[in-house]
């Protein structure tokens, strides 16, 4: 991978125990060349793994009234931020932006990372997945011992057939088939928020390279507008998962996803 003009920083997305250092380990050391210089941020709630000493120039980041507190490491081309794995992703998203204009950062990729063991036992979570999947521009399928291979492929499906164009790729004993292409900067995620130029809201022209959805209101054969669209509702600009009403609260709430997990250590 040749040296950005500026430093390229990711965000990976998951819950805690989903196995993200490991993975982020392995992309690192297959990932980059000899000439990067990677440093990680880990958030500050984060406990310490036995992945953590694969990690170059590994810090934690803090958060202070809502928004990353912490400056990015000097002198790295290439910086992964890795999100509190038990605090809301959006907040985290939200306070990404701001972070890396602040920086002079050029956000490459958003990474979810998926632990399948504990989305299929527990239905609910897929509100939690879909936001983060939303902005994502690889998902990788992490933690498969034991899921069925049905399941695998409707929550493949669950994306396909609303042609996200996000990578999704399966993780195999902490190791994904082709690391480069999972770092490589091109967008592949849904979501407009990071855009610099984001395309038009209604006619949803933008960039050739991205799949977009005309959010026109639609009508059903009675002449009834749709009234699911929820997208449609949504003012310019505003992402629908970081959307807040009246009151403040997102208009689109996720589970807590502390209730699924085991307790911290």
């Amino acid at each position: 991978m040749s040296l950005p003009d500026k430093p390229l920083a990711y965000l990976l997305l998951g819950p805690a125990g989903s196995g993200r250092r490991e993975v982020l380990a392995d992309l690192i050391e297959g990932g980059l060349g000899a000439g990067d210089r990677p440093a990680v941020l880990l958030a500050e709630n984060e406990p310490a793994d036995a992945a953590d000493v694969r990690l170059p120039g590994l810090a934690r980041w803090t958060w202070r009234d809502g928004a990353i507190a912490t400056a990015p490491p000097t002198g790295a081309t290439h910086i992964f931020l890795v999100s509190d794995g038990r605090a809301s992703p959006m907040d985290q998203v939200e306070a990404l932006k701001p972070w890396l204009a602040a920086h002079g950062l050029e956000l490459a990729r958003v990474i979810c990372v998926i632990p399948c063991t504990l989305v299929e036992k527990n239905p609910p979570l897929l509100a939690w997945f879909d936001a983060c999947i939303h902005f994502s521009d690889a998902v990788l399928l992490n933690r498969r011992e034991g899921v069925a291979n049905k399941w695998m492929s409707d929550f493949i499906a669950r994306y396909r057939d609303q042609f996200y164009p996000c990578l999704i790729e399966p993780v195999k004993a902490g190791r994904v088939k082709n690391p480069a292409m999972i770092l490589d900067p091109q967008a592949r995620r849904i979501a407009q928020w990071f855009d610099e130029a984001p395309p038009d809201w209604r006619t949803g022209v933008g960039d050739a390279d991205t799949i977009f959805q005309d959010d026109e209101d639609e009508e059903d054969e009675d002449g009834a507008e749709d009234e699911n669209d929820e997208e449609a509702e949504t003012p310019p600009g505003e992402d629908p998962w970081l959307a807040r009403d009246a009151t403040g609260r997102r208009s689109k709430p996720l589970p807590d996803i502390g209730r699924f997990l085991p307790p911290a250590a």
